[in-house]
């Protein structure tokens, strides 16, 4: 597996969570910016979708041995592959329920909030229904945070599933920030709070952090 390319937009939730991946992995990755808003959206372009059919983000890209390209999106299969080809450090507990408790905290976010505060899903809000795509994007944060915070209380430890990272801790990250865009007041939720601060510390996700991104827009 060589030349890692990761198409991505800094403020990407979704692209977020492989950044993360990559970085607790170890992997050295090409980051290849795809402007989500400039120019209609360079997802829509005829090379992106070439690249990714779907036009989104993220899509990762690498070279086998052989000289095979090959390419995946939708973040949290990406991240799979990912562990099962570098299962170290592990991003799954070993435990069978555990290892099913991380995935369930995981598509809380990526399944049950995300997809809803999307930019297309915003846009078509806003342009085609004439509603609040800040509101409705707000009402789906809260509603899916407030499960969050009680779904993590049996397993959490210093992270969602007990002291080690997993997909949930992934996941959970970007979703906070984007709950912060929207004007979702947090301090209902402390203990996810108090994880994000742990995942903050360790130095993968702050080389994930938006801000950093080459392409990042400063505030």
């Amino acid at each position: 597996m060589k030349g890692l390319r990761l198409y991505s937009y800094w403020r990407s939730s979704a692209s977020w969570r492989v950044r993360i991946g990559l970085h607790l992995k170890g992997l050295e990755f090409e980051y290849v910016p795809v402007h989500l808003v400039k120019d209609g959206g360079e997802q829509n372009s005829a090379a992106y979708r070439a690249v990714n059919p779907m036009r989104t983000l993220p899509t990762l890209e690498w070279t086998e041995a052989d000289g095979t390209v090959r390419r995946l999106s939708q973040s949290l299969p990406v991240l799979e592959y990912l562990e099962e080809r570098f299962p170290a450090p592990a991003l799954l507990p070993a435990d069978a329920f555990l290892r099913a408790k991380a995935r369930m905290l995981a598509e809380m976010v990526n399944s049950g909030i995300q997809p809803l505060q999307n930019l297309s899903v915003m846009q078509h809000v806003k342009q085609s229904l004439n509603a609040d795509d800040k509101a409705w994007s707000a009402y789906w944060n809260t509603r899916g945070l407030e499960a969050l915070e009680a779904a993590v209380q049996s397993t959490m430890g210093r992270f969602c599933v007990g002291d080690a990272v997993s997909l949930a801790d992934v996941c959970l990250v970007p979703q906070l920030y984007g709950a912060r865009r929207f004007g979702v007041d947090l301090a209902p939720y402390p203990t996810l709070l108090r994880i994000e601060a742990e995942c903050q510390a360790l130095p993968a996700f702050q080389a994930a952090q938006a801000d950093r991104q080459p392409d990042a827009v400063p505030a």
